[in-house]
């Protein structure tokens, strides 16, 4: 039975899925294959809804907590980076920060962001670096999304990302970062081990929530 006639995964399209979690608004399930955990795609908010939602976001290169929490990320990224590589900072949001942050240190960002810099153009291009911070969470199609960054990124360079893992079903249910309505993929370390698997690399993780991945090659 094809995805399109039962409920499956968003990441591997892996059919075999079972109930994790259920709460007063939403129900969650889990991959068998990948580890996914997710909420099917009818318990989704509408795209008007979920702008609402990001428009209360109150995110400013000018808020010394968030570029704080941000260069948990930006540090072990501008490791590995060559000087003046060139980035895409993929759900960018309403207040743009990281890819300040990189622009400081002499790197050169463009942005991305389906509501507020919608710019498909971006996408065409190839670069040394992809960041995405706190965006796979909200992504309804991740495994669609995060091959097409995989594929966009240069031999060498690298896969930034800063999501919130699941780490078992006792900690999930008391967990507040499912009650965010937008958030409706949450990823483990065993989700990305079957995506690195499958692209032959392996992921590092500076902090719980930082998922470095460097692609095969050199640039």
């Amino acid at each position: 039975m094809s995805c399109s006639q039962s409920l499956c995964c968003p990441l591997c399209q892996a059919t075999s899925v079972e109930e994790y979690w259920s709460d007063a608004k939403r129900d969650y399930y889990q991959c068998n294959l990948c580890q996914l955990v997710f909420v099917a795609s009818w318990q989704h908010l509408s795209r008007e809804q979920e702008k609402a939602h990001y428009d209360l976001h109150q995110n400013s290169p000018n808020d010394y907590r968030y570029r704080q929490f941000l260069s948990r990320l930006v540090d072990p990224l501008m490791v590995g980076l060559e000087a003046e590589a060139k980035g895409l900072d993929f759900g960018s949001g309403p207040g743009p920060t990281l890819s300040v942050m990189l622009e400081e240190a002499g790197f050169s960002v463009n942005i991305y962001d389906i509501y507020y810099a919608n710019n498909t153009l971006v996408l065409q291009l190839e670069y040394s670096f992809i960041t995405a911070t706190e965006v796979v969470e909200h992504l309804s199609q991740p495994g669609e999304v995060l091959e097409s960054l995989w594929s966009k990124i240069k031999p060498g360079g690298y896969l930034g990302l800063m999501t919130k893992l699941v780490t078992d079903k006792d900690a999930f249910s008391r967990w507040h970062y499912k009650n965010d309505q937008t958030h409706i993929c949450f990823f483990s370390r065993e989700t990305f081990d079957y995506l690195c698997e499958k692209w032959g690399v392996i992921a590092e993780y500076p902090e719980s929530d930082v998922i470095l991945i460097k692609k095969n090659g050199t640039v």
